[in-house]
């Protein structure tokens, strides 16, 4: 491992070379600051009631924990970065097992988890051809593996399960560590990180505001058509702006790229959001854990990023790669 790879994994110290990662870093700090008196503001000019302000506090202190949690590890290094990662899908993948049911088939799930963790390696080395490869070969594997519990019935909604976990928090969210291999990694995925949840709050305060025609009733009862909109604009314009400090100087320093950047995070992001709602209400709960008091369980909380973590891998990597400049198998030294 040469001292590149080193300060990448562990070079704390750099957390903040990057003037974006720095700027992100302090609008964050400032809002957490900022939210109570607003809140106290909008309470006493009767735009909010008592209910909802105490609903809008619950999530607040929530973030309070959520911020460092997500924060912390990008800031430490990538080593720290794509551990979190890891260990956020396999949470994730527990609340899921839990809800549906797939916890009950132990070698099935118990491949799962061996898959998030061996596609979690595959990131952690730099090793790109078998991060890619680990999707089909563990969604055959999990095919296999559930014949030998010789029961016919239900055999493909188990293996269907089984293949949609990994899927889901093993392909999809790895996709999000692998960012980590990238030098610049650190302004990405806060640009990532902030771009998502401004995402679901400017659908939030946009929806509430101006939303009549709701988007998917049967779905999100809450959604509007309205929201959808008023986030994919917001959400577009804080990308396309950000975005040129985190790209200078590549192809995708270019306003139309980076608009189609942004309509990809908040398309996408939507969409993954409405994803975990159609999940729900499939199985008939209002959230899939309680972990997190006002958001419900971990995955409750990022479900956008499950969808968004390839769609955005997938087309910066198109465009300017990622780690390309930097050494590939750094642990099984290929």
């Amino acid at each position: 491992m040469n001292p590149a790879t080193r300060e990448r994994l562990f070079g704390y110290q750099h957390a903040f070379d990057q003037p974006v990662t720095v700027g992100i870093t302090l609008a964050v700090i400032v809002v957490v600051i900022v939210v109570p008196t607003l809140l106290w503001l909008l309470s006493r000019q009767g735009f909010i009631g008592p209910v909802q302000r105490e609903e809008l506090m619950k999530r607040y202190k929530s973030w309070l924990i959520l911020i460092p949690l997500m924060g912390v590890p990008v800031l430490l290094g990538a080593f720290w970065t794509i551990l979190a990662v890891a260990v956020l899908s396999l949470l994730c993948y527990r609340e899921y097992a839990r809800v549906t049911g797939l916890f009950r088939e132990k070698t099935i799930s118990f491949m799962v988890v061996v898959g998030i963790v061996v596609v979690n390696f595959a990131v952690l080395d730099h090793w790109y051809n078998f991060f890619v490869a680990l999707f089909p070969l563990a969604s055959g594997t999990i095919a296999a593996v559930a014949i030998f519990a010789d029961r016919p019935k239900g055999y493909i909604q188990r293996v269907a399960l089984g293949v949609l976990g990994f899927t889901l928090f093993g392909s999809a969210m790895a996709h999000l560590g692998y960012m980590a291999n990238d030098a610049n990694y650190r302004p990405i995925l806060l640009l990532v990180f902030l771009a998502v949840e401004l995402n679901d709050v400017f659908a939030f305060v946009v929806g509430k505001t101006i939303g009549q025609r709701k988007l998917a009733p049967n779905t999100s009862p809450n959604k509007t058509l309205g929201g959808a909109l008023g986030a994919l604009v917001l959400t577009t314009m804080l990308v396309a702006i950000v975005g040129h400090w985190v790209f200078p100087d590549t192809p995708l320093d270019s306003p139309p790229y980076l608009v189609i950047l942004g309509i990809i995070i908040s398309i996408v992001g939507q969409l993954g959001d409405l994803m975990l709602s159609s999940i729900k209400r499939d199985l008939g709960i209002k959230d899939t854990g309680v972990t997190i008091p006002g958001h419900g369980g971990l995955l409750d909380r990022f479900d956008s990023l499950i969808l968004v973590a390839p769609a955005v891998f997938h087309y910066v990597g198109y465009l300017i790669g990622f780690g390309l400049d930097q050494p590939a198998r750094i642990i099984t030294g290929g």
